[in-house]
């Protein structure tokens, strides 16, 4: 009877607690009413059907930077977890912030760049368990986003600078850290295939010239004005691809990262 049991429990699942740190893209996880319906499953709920020993604490905050979560880590209630994940840097990207260089995460230079933010938020996991498994996510490439519920709520995409900083430099930061760290890194800017290409299949916007609608794709679209007081949502459902608004991912989307994401975690 002693070897049944020891048999049965040598291969019973060991439940893991996973603290998921991000912005909207993690925050919206739990909160699809906020994506107008176009997700079914967020990237979270995708990798814990395919882990069910893992358990997520959902600590996306809709709209924050890497900075903003360093300032506030102590009011954030962060708990002790077996697997931290960081997915963090495309709005320091969209707010101008400045990046700053590696050597102010060496020598944790604090919050006036994205770096030094990157310091406080690893020192934060480090404190809570110095032998938690710890993942970094670069930032998804990302297109010209027009938000669902307010057209007014829009930014262009990653294939020009911002601030006089590329997106790739925040993505490059995300992976000098995680090799510093001997961290595992989802490296979803360079390896996810998702790209300024097909993250969306076309933009739904008037042609300048006749006033007509027409469906452009990448890259015909860049340049051409949209008016969001005067003109029709730029994508209908038939243009979603990788993200359902040119920035936040998919259900196709959230099923790259999760498939990312559950192999770093197997």
């Amino acid at each position: 009877m002693l070897i049944a049991v020891l048999g049965l429990t040598s291969f019973a699942p060991n439940e893991k607690s996973w603290t998921a740190i991000g912005d909207s893209i993690t925050y919206l996880n739990d909160h699809l009413d906020e994506t107008g319906n176009r997700v079914t499953k967020g990237y979270m709920t995708r990798v814990t059907e395919k882990l069910p020993n893992i358990h997520y604490i959902n600590q996306g905050h809709n709209g924050w930077s890497a900075v903003g979560i360093a300032r506030e880590i102590e009011k954030l209630g962060l708990q002790k977890s077996d697997i931290y994940s960081v997915f963090l840097g495309t709005n320091d990207w969209w707010q101008g912030l400045p990046l700053g260089t590696f050597e102010d995460y060496r020598h944790n230079a604090g919050l006036n760049t994205v770096f030094g933010a990157y310091r406080v938020i690893v020192d934060k996991i480090k404190a809570l368990n110095p032998d938690a498994k710890v993942i970094l996510i670069t930032p998804m490439q990302r297109q010209d986003f027009v938000y669902v519920a307010d057209s007014h709520n829009n930014a262009f995409g990653s294939y020009k600078a911002k601030n006089g900083q590329m997106l790739s430099q925040f993505a490059d930061a995300v992976k000098q850290i995680g090799a510093y760290e001997h961290y595992s890194v989802v490296d979803l800017y360079y390896k996810s295939g998702m790209k300024l290409k097909n993250m969306v299949k076309f933009k739904h916007l008037r042609d300048p010239a006749t006033g007509q609608y027409k469906n452009y794709k990448y890259p015909d679209f860049e340049g051409v004005p949209f008016n969001p007081d005067a003109d029709e949502y730029p994508y209908p459902v038939e243009a979603i691809n990788y993200t359902f608004d040119g920035l936040h991912p998919s259900d196709k989307g959230d099923q790259v990262i999760a498939d990312m994401l559950v192999k770093v975690l197997k």
